[in-house]
């Protein structure tokens, strides 16, 4: 029987809707219907047990920057999988709480992975990614076909931003469906790093 802990904070669930609702607009239809771009989160944060965990799809293809990129080169390290947009306002408001994170853990065998999606060009995503002074490497997934890896029924990422927390084993550990403070990515990493 998979057991999975599902934690929500009201105060979490508010920012989140109100980070939504102050968020990106364009042109087109995104997900969530009318003129929206972004895909509501629902702030849910899901924690699975060490048992019950799915391998995360072995993803691969160009980076915002050009080069090249595999999930498969941090084998054996904890992965950090956000998926964003240069457009979208909950996106920014985490981007520098990544990156914070991504630095205090790098010595733990942590590595992060941006997964860019919805910008149509690279060429916001890598201004998006120097104004905040990223560290880490960003799949370049214009139209979501990397996001169609994960299978059906899977954590798969459900909103923009997601970020998804994979052990030391290539094991989706945690999901969340929320922009992200320093203080929750560093309460969602510590049990993973912990696993040793």
């Amino acid at each position: 029987m998979i057991q999975i802990r599902v934690v929500k904070s009201a105060v979490g669930l508010a920012v989140a809707s109100l980070l939504t609702l102050t968020a990106c607009s364009g042109n087109g239809a995104g997900a969530s219907g009318g003129d929206s771009n972004i895909v509501q989160g629902t702030g849910q944060v899901t924690v699975v047990a060490p048992d019950d965990r799915q391998p995360v799809p072995v993803l691969s293809g160009e980076t915002v920057t050009g080069g090249q990129l595999s999930l498969a080169d941090y084998e054996g390290q904890i992965l950090v999988l956000n998926v964003w947009g240069s457009w979208c306002a909950p996106c920014i408001a985490e981007a520098d709480n990544l990156v914070a994170i991504a630095e205090e853990t790098a010595d733990q065998g942590v590595q992060f992975v941006g997964i860019n999606t919805r910008d149509l060009s690279p060429a916001p995503a890598v201004a998006f990614e120097e104004e905040h002074g990223v560290p880490y490497p960003s799949l370049y997934d214009p139209d979501g076909r990397l996001l169609l890896e994960f299978p059906k029924g899977s954590l798969n990422p459900q909103a923009i931003p997601t970020t998804l927390i994979v052990d030391r084993e290539g094991r989706i550990a945690v999901r969340l469906l929320k922009a992200l403070t320093e203080d929750e990515l560093r309460d969602a990493l510590a049990p993973v790093i912990a696993e040793g």
